[in-house]
Formats: structure tokens, C-alpha cells, sequence
């Protein structure tokens, strides 16, 4: 959505909805954030029993705090994980593509601002094996000194070691250099535990694709939160609603390779599953078929970028 995500309370039939999805690039990053903020809006009724429509990211961090507040929660979803869209997310710690410029409102930049902060807060007190989250170096790059009115310079608190390199300062193939620490989050490990902790909270889930708004209407939880995503387009007439085709590769993984690099056209994170390597960005691209001649870019552009790299070591 180029006007950012939706997250408001509204009343259809005799269904209170919470809409809490349109998170474009920032899903996982905004998850625990908007999950929050749509929380508050539940907690302002009468009820202690919820829907939670969807099973990515969005879904599985609303059910949880639910849970969290002793309510009862059953989670209805077409898919599950790892068969999700934030199956297939990088997991970078930076609310990209959320919103273009020249859309925003000063109600969505509160509700932005909020929901990084909260986010933040709550991805560092995860941070270990269990839940697949740790710090690590970025580095973004460019031919000329970057720009310093840009998200991460605008929120420095939440990009700690933030420095500017600039030519001799660093081993890369590009003159300059943003620096800043962040956090890294590997969605297979990362939803598999939420999926645990909302069963041992002993949430319910039911396999289950609505093809309408009356099916939700038949639905006997009072509060039914939309964690569709792409899905509300259709269920809830949002028009705003468009895809963006993210083609990524993966090479074997490396534990050597701790660091981030981010180009105008590549982005590589180590993870354990895989170095991931990215990628495209295609406007309201349907199409989830890899495209091969995009695959042998992104390789060739990577092989390219880390061949011309200096050997710190050597």
C-alpha cells in the first residue's frame, strides 16, 4: 500500500474487525509493533475471545499477545507455516517499502513511529537460538556519500554503531559505506517457535480459506483481527492493496560471513538456512514462478561485487 499499512478497529455486522496488514517490505520487522497497537484496539471492548485471520507473521504475533491478555484465541488461516509469504521473507530488521514518499499522513507516521519502536523493543528481548534472532553489521552502499535525512539516519536509536566510511575505510567495491548494527531475523526458526509458544498457550487452528466477508459474518468469535495480507483486497475491498514480486536465490550457508551487504540492485544475509541473495522489486507482479534469467543476475552481480572485494586477510 503506498499509503503504509492499515491498522484501525471497525464495526461490520455484528463483528468487531481489526485490520492489521498492508506491511508491504516491513511485515517482519513491524510484526510485534502493529500487533501491539491492534491489540490495544481489542482490548478496548467488552470480549475475551478472537479470530485471528491468517497464519504468517502478522497472525502468530497478534494471537500471541492476545493470548498474552487471557484471551481465547483461534487462528483460521488457508496456510501455515513454512507455507507462508513470511516463510519466504529476508528478515532484515528495517521497516523497507512500507510506504512511499509523498503518502503519508501525520496519523500513519504516529502509528509508524509507534509500532517501530514497540517492535524493536520486543524483537531484543528474543534474541538467541531459540526464537533465530541476533545483531548484526550492515553495510549499504553507494558511488557518493550518502544521504544523511534517510530512515536509518532518522532513527538512529534503533541503528546503534552508525558511521559513514567512506573510500580506504572499508574493504567493499563501491566508495562509500553506511555502517550500522541491526537485527537479523530468520523466519523459519522464527515463526516455527511462535507456532509453539501459541499452542502451549493452547491456542486452536483451523485449516481454513474464506471466500468472502459473509463466511466471517458465520464466525462465532465476537473480535476477528484481518492478518490476510494481499488477502484483504479481497475480503475486504481494499483497492489500495497491490503485490511486489521479490525474487530471491540462496547459496549454501557460510558461518564465516557475518555481515549484511545492501547495493542499489543486490542484498546478501547470512543465515542459517543459506546465504540469502536478493533481488527484484516488481510491481504488481501476480506471478510466483522464479524467473531464470533474474536468478543468474542476481548470482552474477553478487559473484561480481565480492570477486572485486579486497582480502582484508591477505
Amino acid at each position: 500500500r503506498r499509503q503504509g499499512f492499515v491498522v484501525e478497529s471497525e464495526r461490520r455486522g455484528d463483528k468487531t474487525v481489526i485490520h492489521n496488514y498492508g506491511h508491504g517490505g516491513g511485515g517482519i520487522t513491524l510484526s510485534w509493533g502493529t500487533s501491539h497497537l491492534a491489540m490495544r484496539m481489542a482490548l478496548a471492548t467488552n470480549h475475551k475471545q478472537c479470530a485471528v485471520l491468517g497464519c504468517g507473521v502478522m497472525g502468530l504475533t497478534t494471537a500471541r499477545l492476545m493470548q498474552d491478555q487471557g484471551w481465547d484465541v483461534t487462528i483460521y488461516a488457508k496456510a501455515l507455516p513454512p507455507y507462508t509469504t513470511s516463510n519466504i521473507a529476508g528478515g532484515q530488521w528495517s521497516p523497507a517499502s512500507v510506504y512511499e514518499d509523498g503518502y503519508m499522513t501525520p496519523q500513519f507516521k504516529q502509528q509508524f513511529d509507534e509500532a517501530m519502536a514497540l517492535s524493536y523493543r520486543y524483537y531484543q528481548d528474543l534474541v538467541g537460538p531459540k526464537y533465530g534472532v541476533r545483531w548484526i553489521s550492515n553495510y549499504q552502499f553507494s558511488e557518493t556519500p550518502r544521504p544523511t535525512d534517510d530512515l536509518v539516519h532518522n532513527y538512529q536509536t534503533m541503528y546503534p554503531q552508525l558511521r559513514e566510511l567512506g573510500p580506504g575505510e572499508h574493504p567493499f567495491p563501491i566508495a562509500y559505506a553506511s555502517h550500522y548494527d541491526t537485527m537479523l531475523i530468520e523466519p523459519a526458526t522464527f515463526l516455527t517457535a511462535l507456532m509453539q509458544d501459541f499452542y502451549g498457550a493452547g491456542g486452536t487452528i483451523n485449516v481454513k480459506e474464506f471466500t468472502d466477508e459473509a463466511e466471517i459474518q458465520l464466525l462465532t468469535e465476537p473480535v476477528v483481527f484481518n492478518c490476510t495480507g494481499l488477502g484483504a483486497a479481497r475480503l475486504f475491498g481494499d483497492e489500495k492493496l497491490f503485490p511486489i514480486k521479490g525474487q530471491l536465490s540462496f547459496v549454501l550457508p557460510q558461518k564465516e560471513v557475518d555481515y549484511i551487504t545492501i547495493t542499489d540492485g543486490t542484498y546478501m544475509f547470512p543465515r542459517s538456512d543459506g546465504i540469502l541473495l536478493g533481488g527484484t522489486f516488481e510491481y504488481n507482479n501476480w506471478d510466483l514462478t522464479p524467473d531464470p534469467a533474474e536468478t543468474a543476475r542476481i548470482l552474477r552481480q553478487h559473484k561480481a561485487f565480492f570477486n572485486a572485494m579486497e582480502d582484508p586477510w591477505s
